[in-house]
């Protein structure tokens, strides 16, 4: 049998990386990493207003390099032989278009602004928005957030789209539509040149535009227009249909095929999240959560017709049918901050070297800065050593996982973190530890709230670079769950899961769970529940709780 190979692209907060795979075994045979290189520099964004806003032309650029380079580190005649392509991304992150489906941001007189350009995920500029979402649809007829946890967020589509309507009035005047990342870069590769021509993902619109098939799509215009009145006419321009992604929305454009250096014969499948297709790629089925833990964390599940019937699962990121797999519903939660909490602690740590140690004329500028970046770099490993030492019964430092506001359960980006319990012996490791016991406290609050609601939680896969590269945090995690947690084999589940959804357009499988059967990397590691330890956390949860419900006491006082 001819070999075919599939080109899946993961596109993240930071990076895109390219695999090329063995549509037969799954077998990657090449890959490449490229950092966007505005985002880099920091360009366009504001952490002090949590404004994170990321140009249009670092995601081409990437796109560009990473397919190229993993398709020079392939066999000889490999791009001949590439039958699909398929792209993750994160979300919700849409840009305003014109009528050709261009973002703002790639016209000219658009080109250095902010709002002109993609809103990235944790950009959380749009909380008073969400708010009156919130309060308006809590007041409506219809709740149109019910299928999204019946609280939204301002990580959210509409949120986001009202608040640069009411920011910018040039952004407002030249706005015909709104597009989502993950729908843009299969339209861009495929030649569209109409906003109204954009095939639209079920994914991305049902998880987080409102759109459901109960009310006929996205909710009605007066509603719109009662959230505010610059979204007047929107809902025209932009779509009734959403699709599943493992449909065909075109084939490479004989641009990009060019510049890709591969044939306009490739399919290309629709778009979706990063963490729905990474769910996939980890071979996720009923009653399994996925948890892909990164800067952030994404909890995907897949539930059938029947088991969720009619219930609506309060205070999640949404249940949408066929997001995750055609066929089944979607169930997403997550955290606002998981690994961002250790690097902002890392950051805290690197005070003195980078402010101090940067000034000092003791040594050479060469010198200098190999022992700040050495210095820095074992940071964490160095924490990780010490913290792995301190006993359970001796965690008396409590912290919750709110720096970045919270997702799930319950969003509320208002939210700050907390740390109580510091006295004079408390050191470093021990306060690291806190923080790395809070995300794993931030984890079981999902899983008991999908428990609360009905959905049967019976094992764990986790996915991504902590879950591959640090025992420490996924025993802790196991322990705090108390369930045993597999880890994926491959450190690219989300680019394999996209591969898995190119293949099926491609025709290589007719369905995705064919595709997952043959294309499935297996576990690298399992990690067991420690009797003892479980106890402990039990009962340091519980402390976790009240900090809580403290600390958002204390907010509503103050907002």
């Amino acid at each position: 049998m001819e070999k075919k190979y599939v080109i899946g692209l993961d596109y993240g907060s930071d990076s895109a990386r390219a695999i090329v795979v063995d549509t037969q075994t799954g077998e990657q045979i090449a890959s490449s990493v490229k950092y966007y290189p505005r985002w880099q520099k920091g360009m366009y964004c504001d952490p002090n207003n949590n404004q994170y806003r990321q140009h249009p032309l670092d995601y081409i650029e990437v796109l560009e390099a990473s397919v190229k380079e993993a398709l020079s580190k392939s066999p000889e005649g490999t791009a001949a032989k590439v039958v699909g392509i398929a792209f993750d991304t994160t979300g919700s992150t849409p840009a305003f278009t014109d009528e050709t489906g261009t973002p703002l941001a790639l016209l000219e007189e658009f080109a250095e602004n902010p709002n002109a350009m993609f809103i990235l995920w944790k950009d959380h500029t749009a909380v008073q928005e969400a708010a009156e979402i919130n309060k308006i649809s809590k007041e409506w007829p219809i709740d149109y957030t019910a299928y999204e946890g019946g609280i939204y967020s301002s990580e959210w589509f509409w949120a986001k789209a009202i608040h640069v309507l009411r920011e910018d009035q040039k952004v407002k005047d030249k706005a015909h539509s709104i597009v989502e990342y993950c729908e843009w870069l299969p339209a861009l590769i495929t030649g569209v040149n109409k906003s109204s021509d954009i095939v639209r993902s079920r994914c991305a619109n049902g998880h987080k535009a409102m759109w459901h098939e109960k009310w006929g799509g996205l909710p009605p215009e007066e509603y719109l227009v009662a959230l505010d009145p610059a979204l007047a006419g929107f809902r025209d321009r932009l779509f009734t249909e959403t699709h599943t992604a493992e449909k065909p929305v075109g084939r490479l454009s004989e641009e990009w095929a060019q510049r890709l250096g591969l044939s306009t014969d490739v399919v290309v499948a629709g778009g979706a999240y990063d963490c729905h297709m990474g769910a996939v790629g980890a071979g996720v089925t009923p009653n399994t959560l996925v948890r892909i833990i990164g800067t952030s964390t994404c909890d995907v599940m897949v539930a059938s017709y029947d088991e969720i019937g009619d219930n609506l699962i309060k205070g999640i990121c949404g249940q949408v049918d066929g997001s995750v797999i055609p066929g089944m519903v979607g169930l997403e939660a997550g955290q606002s901050a998981f690994g961002d909490i250790y690097a902002w602690f890392k950051r805290v740590l690197e005070f003195p070297l980078k402010s101090i140690l940067a000034e000092s004329s003791l040594i050479d500028e060469e010198t200098k800065a190999k022992l700040i970046a050495e210095t820095c770099d074992k940071i964490i490993p160095a924490l990780t050593k010490e913290a792995e030492k301190v006993p359970v019964s001796e965690s008396t430092i409590i912290a919750t996982d709110w720096m970045n506001g919270r997702r799930t359960p319950d969003a509320n980006q208002l939210l700050d973190g907390t740390i109580t319990g510091l006295t004079l012996g408390s050191t470093a490791p021990k306060i690291f530890r806190a923080l790395v016991e809070a995300s794993a406290f931030g984890s079981k609050a999902i899983v008991e709230r999908f428990r609360s609601e009905g959905v049967t939680i019976d094992n764990v896969i986790g996915i991504g670079g902590i879950a591959l590269k640090s025992p420490f945090v996924m025993q802790t995690l196991s322990n705090v769950l108390n369930m045993p947690i597999k880890v994926c084999k491959t450190d690219q589940a989300c680019a394999l899961g996209a591969a898995m959804f190119a293949a099926t357009a491609a025709g290589v499988y007719d369905n995705i769970a064919d595709a997952q059967k043959a294309m499935s990397p297996g576990f690298e590691m399992e990690y067991a529940p420690q009797p003892e330890a479980v106890k402990e956390y039990e009962k340091i949860y519980a402390k976790y709780l009240k900090l809580g419900a403290f600390t958002e006491q204390i907010g509503r006082a103050h907002v």
